[in-house]
C-alpha cells in the first residue's frame, strides 16, 4: 500500500483551506509513521483507548483529534493533550471537558456533533437542540472549551442525493449561526463532515474539515 501516494493524491484534489484529518483507527505505529514522514500531522482516532496507547508511540508534534464517541468517563485521559474533539454530542459531555481542561490549565477546541442521518445509531445534537444551545452559549461558562464548529456524519448510503441533502442541512446550520456571530463567529469556522466514501460531496457542500482512513491507508483486513 503506497501510504504517501495516496496521501499526496488526496491532498491536490482538496482545495485550498480544507483540512484533512487521517483516521488512524486500527493502524499500527508503521503504518502512521509513513503517513507522518510526508508532514502530515492531524490524525484522528475514534476509541479513547486505542488514542492514548499510539500517542505514546509515536511522535510528540501529531495533533490528536478525537472522533468517535467520547464517553464522559474517558474524558480525563485525553484531556491533557487533545487537540481537537469532533464527537460532543451533549451539555453533559461539554461540561465534563470543560472541566478536565481547567485542571490541565487547557482550552479544548470542540466540535459539536449534529445528528444529521437516518439512523438512529447515530449520536449528536438535533439541529434544533444545538442551535439553542448555540443561542444560549456564553464562553464564559465554559472557559476550558471552544466552540469552533459542527461535525456530522451522513446516512451510510449508496444515494449521493441523501447524503448531499444532509450535509446541506448541517451546513446550512453552519452558515446561519456564524452569520448571528454566536458564539464569537471568528472562532466558529470548522464544519467537519465527509469521510472516505463521500468527502468530495461534503466539500462541495462547504466541509472545512475531511476525515480519511481508507482511502490513505486501504482497506481494514
Amino acid at each position: 500500500m503506497d501510504i504517501a501516494g495516496n496521501y499526496k493524491n488526496l491532498l491536490k484534489e482538496l482545495p485550498e483551506g480544507v483540512k484533512m484529518v487521517a483516521v488512524t483507527k486500527t493502524r499500527g505505529p508503521s503504518a502512521i509513521m509513513k503517513l507522518y514522514d510526508t508532514g502530515h500531522r492531524l490524525m484522528g482516532e475514534n476509541r479513547v483507548q486505542e488514542l492514548t496507547a499510539k500517542k505514546d508511540r509515536l511522535p510528540g508534534d501529531i495533533q490528536w483529534h478525537m472522533i468517535g464517541h467520547l464517553q464522559s468517563n474517558k474524558v480525563r485521559y485525553i484531556a491533557p493533550f487533545i487537540s481537537f474533539i469532533h464527537s460532543v454530542d451533549s451539555v453533559k459531555l461539554i461540561k465534563v471537558i470543560n472541566k478536565e481542561a481547567i485542571k490541565n490549565s487547557r482550552i479544548i477546541d470542540c466540535l459539536l456533533q449534529v445528528h444529521i442521518a437516518t439512523e438512529e445509531s447515530k449520536f449528536g445534537f438535533s439541529v434544533k437542540e444545538a442551535s439553542e444551545f448555540l443561542n444560549n452559549f456564553t464562553p464564559g461558562s465554559y472557559p476550558g472549551v471552544r466552540i469552533r464548529g459542527l461535525m456530522g456524519m451522513a446516512t451510510f448510503t449508496d444515494n449521493s442525493e441523501i447524503v448531499r441533502s444532509e450535509f446541506r442541512i448541517l451546513s446550512g446550520l453552519f452558515k446561519e449561526i456564524r452569520e448571528s456571530g454566536l458564539p464569537a463567529s471568528n472562532d466558529f469556522d470548522e464544519l467537519s463532515m465527509g469521510m472516505s466514501g463521500d468527502y468530495r460531496i461534503a466539500v462541495e457542500e462547504g466541509s472545512t474539515i475531511v476525515r480519511i482512513g481508507s482511502l490513505i491507508f486501504g482497506e481494514r483486513e
